[in-house]
């Protein structure tokens, strides 16, 4: 009897590795993991140059992990192995308290260099110029933090974003004691399993951005606000911790609007629709896409009912997604607005805003995207 104890963790073993060998052939495989929102790795093709490159292990072994059965179990698993030793990273993403999963600070590898791309390209155009940076959301809700943490230093990179974009007359929308006060007060301005602010963030920096572009921000009650449960975003799907609750997507739909065209283009193809909210997200885990269905390259926004008195013209938006739930709130302001994400956009934008006899142009961007942004350059291109 002892003797088979003492060969039952081998035992036990031999049967994990064979019975995860039998599953990995005989189930099928995914090309997409909705947990972690993204495209699993496919198997390399062996060729002979791959093979002595060290290529092809390297892939393998990727593809090896990616399809591994019960995967989800075991990222799970690791990431609260790893918080049970003391350890709240994973895979970049703090576990908070209070339910929040947060980013880790971006190194402000580009930070500088774009502040300076941006004050240039302002300098050398002729349109009114304003820039709203959303700051990070680890600064924001710094109270829920782990006691050991990256320090965060959104307070020392906008005092360079101001001091930089001064120098080309950009109009500066600070919303950092905006949003810290608001959260301080009980309101729920980032999502807790997404890197973006919810839609209540963007409506109080809209109307600090409204302050800026020369009109009054509409109030609460011109709005019907819809909510959808369920939502796991971005920083869910990197972290592991499974056992996070989800969040609540909010829809604030202007009473105002009667009419309204949108108008998606990405390569030869064009989506058309006559809402700002793509509802068909409803139902997957990542709801974000609700607000102008995602990222693409170029979008038109037309309000085709708005009042002479409260139309502001044309409005030039170079974003990233921080500007999605925030941009609905400026249709009521604007008679055409068009979001260009440089992430995707290969077109000239000095030739786009020679062309387009724009009022005003709009940088909204967050600090952490804009940290890393390699993409931001190619705006000085002719």
């Amino acid at each position: 009897m002892k003797k088979a104890f003492k060969h039952l963790p081998t035992i036990v073993f031999l049967l994990f590795i064979y019975t995860i060998s039998i599953l990995f052939i005989a189930l099928p495989k995914k090309d997409y993991s909705a947990h972690e929102k993204r495209y699993l790795a496919d198997f390399p093709t062996f060729t002979v140059e791959s093979f002595f490159s060290g290529d092809f292990g390297k892939d393998f072994e990727t593809a090896l992990c990616d399809h591994t059965p019960f995967r989800n179990f075991f990222v799970g698993l690791n990431s609260y192995y790893n918080l049970s030793l003391g350890n709240p990273l994973s895979n970049g993403i703090y576990h908070c308290k209070d339910g929040y999963l947060l980013n880790d600070p971006a190194k402000a590898d580009r930070l500088d260099i774009n502040f300076q791309i941006i004050s240039d390209f302002a300098k050398e155009s002729d349109v009114n110029t304003t820039m709203l940076l959303a700051p990070s959301t680890g600064y924001v809700c710094s109270d829920v933090l782990p006691n050991k943490h990256i320090k965060y230093n959104d307070d020392e990179n906008f005092e360079k974003a101001k001091e930089t974009l001064k120098e080309g007359n950009v109009n500066f929308v600070d919303v950092r004691e905006t949003l810290k006060n608001a959260y301080a007060d009980g309101t729920q301005v980032f999502y807790k399993t997404d890197h973006h602010w919810t839609t209540e963030g963007a409506y109080l920096s809209y109307c600090e951005l409204a302050k800026s572009l020369g009109f009054e921000a509409n109030s609460k009650e011109d709005y019907e606000i819809e909510s959808y449960d369920g939502f796991y975003g971005t920083t869910y799907s990197s972290s592991g911790y499974w056992l996070t609750k989800p969040d609540t997507v909010q829809v604030y739909k202007s009473k105002d609007i009667k009419d309204i065209s949108v108008s998606i283009t990405e390569g030869k193809n064009t989506i058309e629709s006559d809402s700002m909210f793509f509802l068909t997200h409803v139902d997957a885990d990542d709801k974000y896409p609700i607000f102008l269905d995602g990222n693409h390259p170029y979008t038109v926004i037309k309000n085709n009912s708005i009042d002479k008195e409260k139309d502001n013209g044309k409005l030039l938006i170079l974003k990233d997604s921080f500007a999605h739930s925030l941009t609905p709130f400026l249709a009521d302001h604007y008679r055409e607005i068009v979001m260009v994400d440089m992430r995707y956009y290969r077109q000239s934008i000095k030739e786009l805003l020679n062309e387009g006899d724009f009022d005003q142009m709009l940088f909204l961007y967050s600090i952490d995207n804009l940290s890393t942004d390699t993409d931001l350059a190619q705006i000085s291109i002719k």
